[in-house]
């Protein structure tokens, strides 16, 4: 096992998790700021080059977990390794964010679904070499056909 510790915290517009956009067709559009601790800020060279980031960040304020549950965009119970719910046995977050720039050690992006002040454990340039047409919605392109039709 390992001890995570944060390597900064999200600035962001939300300050409860009532006001972040989710569900079908939800847009993470907001803007905000990854801090980076100035311990870590030499990490961050040449990140300039990326459109986009992943960040893995934690549900610092996630009580609990549920390995089954209804997410807000569905009816039907899901297993929680097929959603994005907080109530995780490893309270861990996965988000891609666009950089829109570099100050110092702050990266300021577009597309944040976090609350102001979470923890961010790592984050990794965007490189996927799956297609548009590979990839699969699981059940959530059931769930969007069911709200269609």
């Amino acid at each position: 096992m390992f001890t995570p510790r944060p390597i900064g915290y999200v600035r962001s517009p939300y300050k409860d998790k009532e006001e972040i956009p989710k569900g079908l067709g939800a847009k993470h559009e907001a803007e905000g700021v990854l801090e980076i601790l100035a311990a870590f800020e030499d990490g961050l060279t040449d990140i300039e080059g990326f459109s986009h980031l992943v960040v893995l960040w934690v549900f610092d304020r996630a009580q609990g977990f549920d390995l089954v549950g209804t997410p807000p965009c569905d009816d039907r119970p899901h297993g929680v390794f097929a959603t994005r719910s907080p109530r995780r046995p490893n309270p861990i977050g996965l988000t891609v964010v666009e950089l829109v720039r570099r100050d110092g050690g702050r990266l300021h992006v577009r597309g944040v679904d976090m609350l102001d002040g979470t923890p961010i454990l790592d984050i990794k340039p965007y490189l996927s070499s799956v297609s548009q047409d590979e990839l699969r919605r699981g059940w959530l392109a059931d769930a969007e056909a069911r709200r269609r039709g």
